[in-house]
């Protein structure tokens, strides 16, 4: 989410200070390299020919002002990019495992769960919602298809029924009041991000077709498999290698960020601000938001696991001799489903089934093939095909800034050394 308009890839351009000589690092896979900035808190590995890339993240730090943060790329299914720097929490430094709040990232990741039970003939994107979850029907309800969920075009973008912050921990809960509820009056409201409620419509739909909850079927179907270290409600074990989400530049809280015409909308109050969603004290960083699975915005990951997910998807579905989805369902994932200018927030959005797709801001790097998915903040996961590669950018300061150009600069060195 971006407030007042603003876009986070507007305003610099800065030069850093060059960086100290790489040494091959004999025993690390895929012939990369050791790096370490002398002039940022930077460290990790990279292969022969990307050492541009670790130069702009180390830049992030010492011209961008990042305070902790992630970046990792696969290309042609192998990593090739390994680097993090800064400081994971007050006092604590940014390790090569820490995990990260990936807020709207966490789309990215259902869309191959969603695309699993397709390819399986489990579900249908052209059926109604009902046919699998017939509560839905409420209200008005039955002509909402499958697709229309998957590409924030079902006229539930938030919901009405007031709320606090602790209910956004019980699934079950936010189920039974989207089933309930009328959709919108707004016209607008069919063709906006459903920044939070999309994840719980999703999650009814896989819970009823399969009997796993999301956060399960996540698990058991895409990252075990893959080896991913990306959650979709965090094992308690893992909880002290999470990074603490702070609000920097531009991330005000929701009285101060939006004008009272946004927030008198029923409908724009609804999906950002009940309960507001980047409140000063963040519920984000509580163990009780990083255990549930809030489908939506809720998943915790490394950039390097997200990288390989994207590697794996940007070749097709399979990385490493594992297939996760066949090049088909990975094409119809990645196929235009809806494309707008979202009415409420003044962003430029198009949506395979759950991936976002490339728009004029360009938001996934240069690639005019690029999917994937952003995050509240500032991160950034997605994969160009025509160059099979994967990549991930994870923070843990919050911007909404147009200044902010953390990630740009270093996809845009990426996409330099891969084309």
């Amino acid at each position: 989410m971006h407030q007042r308009g603003t876009s986070p890839f507007m305003g610099e351009d800065g030069r850093g200070p060059s960086l100290s000589a790489c040494h091959v690092n004999a025993n690390s896979v895929d012939s990369t390299m050791n790096y370490q900035s002398q002039s940022a808190p930077v460290q990790g590995h990279v292969a022969p020919g990307f050492e541009a890339v670790a130069e702009e993240f180390a830049r992030n730090f010492t011209v961008r002002g990042d305070v902790g943060a992630a970046f990792a790329a696969v290309h042609k299914g192998k990593l090739v990019v390994d680097l993090w720097g800064g400081m994971a929490a007050p006092g604590r430094p940014w390790q090569a495992d820490t995990l990260q709040v990936i807020y709207s990232g966490t789309k990215g990741l259902f869309a191959g769960c969603v695309l699993k039970l397709v390819e399986r003939g489990q579900l249908d994107l052209n059926a109604p919602v009902a046919k699998y979850w017939p509560e839905f029907a409420q209200n008005g309800k039955a002509r909402v298809l499958v697709r229309h969920v998957t590409s924030h075009a079902a006229g539930l973008p938030g919901i009405s029924t007031p709320l606090g912050a602790a209910d956004y921990i019980d699934y079950e809960r936010m189920e039974t009041l989207l089933a309930a509820q009328p959709l919108a009056s707004d016209p607008n409201a069919y063709h906006c991000y459903h920044a939070v409620t999309i994840g719980w419509l999703v999650g009814a739909l896989v819970r009823r077709i399969d009997g796993r909850t999301l956060g399960r079927f996540f698990a058991e179907e895409i990252a075990g498999p893959l080896g991913l270290e990306a959650y979709i409600g965090l094992p308690e074990a893992l909880e002290p290698r999470v990074g603490r989400i702070e609000l920097g530049p531009g991330m005000l809280p929701y009285d101060e960020a939006f004008s009272d015409e946004q927030r008198a909308d029923p409908v724009f109050a609804s999906i950002w601000g009940n309960p507001p969603l980047f409140p000063a004290d963040l519920p984000w960083n509580s163990r009780a938001y990083h255990a549930a699975e809030i489908g939506g915005a809720g998943g915790i990951a490394t950039a390097r696991s997200m990288a390989r997910y994207y590697g794996a998807m940007a070749q097709g579905g399979s990385i490493d001799g594992v297939t996760i989805l066949k090049p088909e369902t990975v094409a119809l994932g990645r196929a235009e489903q809806s494309r707008f200018m979202d009415p409420y927030i003044a962003e430029a959005m198009a949506f395979g089934v759950g991936w976002a797709l490339q728009t004029p801001q360009g938001r996934f790097g240069p690639a005019p093939d690029a999917f994937g998915h952003s995050g509240a903040g500032g991160s950034i996961h997605g994969g160009w095909p025509s160059e099979q590669v994967g990549f991930s950018y994870t923070m843990n300061q919050m911007r909404a800034d147009p200044e902010d150009l953390r990630s740009r600069h270093v996809l845009k060195r990426l996409y330099e050394i891969v084309r």
